[in-house]
């Protein structure tokens, strides 16, 4: 059975000024999401959480897909996910949704992407925030695309239901000056083409 879908929700901010300092080129953050059923609401403990991960999350990864790539279309750079459940439901309901690749592969080949999908999954009331965290889809040591899309739902989720949501950026932090994760190994002192020293 596919995911009881009560309402579709898509958010974009566009960046034009950060620190006081123009960004040269405008940045965005985009981000979808789902407000679902929770399939285990009420059904007590559930030992086998697979099938309804079976039936669900594909379509749903497809969706969110679709809704990301309408807005950023192949300009998508950075990506992640999140999932909240409801005060009804476990933390394990959140994560079945995303950390299945039935559901994060739909959105990983869709963009090409190598790296994995930077995620967060928590368990909250109506309108708790939500947290998409971000990586580069090719790279997850370019700290430039190190992003945290912040955002909550008013309504949701109800004790019954699950948000479930991924999120892009098309460009990086605006004006990023941190460096990246390969600096600090070359001041360390470590080969950048063999971090683990192998």
């Amino acid at each position: 059975m596919p995911a009881e879908i009560r309402r579709t929700l898509t958010h974009a901010q566009t960046t034009y000024v950060e620190g006081g300092c123009p960004v040269p080129t405008p940045t965005r953050l985009v981000a979808a999401l789902a407000i679902i059923r929770n399939p285990w609401f009420g059904r007590g403990y559930v030992e086998n959480l697979r099938p309804e991960i079976h039936d669900i999350a594909p379509g749903l990864g497809k969706l969110l897909t679709g809704m990301v790539l309408d807005i950023t279309g192949d300009a998508l750079e950075g990506c992640g996910k999140a999932s909240v459940v409801g005060m009804g439901g476990e933390i394990e309901h959140a994560q079945a949704m995303t950390h299945t690749l039935h559901f994060g592969n739909q959105f990983r080949e869709a963009i090409n992407a190598k790296s994995y999908l930077a995620f967060t999954n928590t368990r909250g009331a109506a309108g708790m925030p939500i947290m998409i965290p971000l990586m580069h889809k090719d790279d997850g040591g370019l700290r430039s695309h190190y992003q945290t899309i912040h955002l909550n739902v008013p309504d949701a989720p109800a004790e019954d239901e699950i948000i479930v949501c991924l999120g892009a950026s098309v460009g990086g932090h605006p004006n990023h000056r941190i460096g990246n994760r390969y600096d600090d190994l070359r001041e360390m002192g470590h080969d950048v083409d063999n971090p683990a020293g192998v």
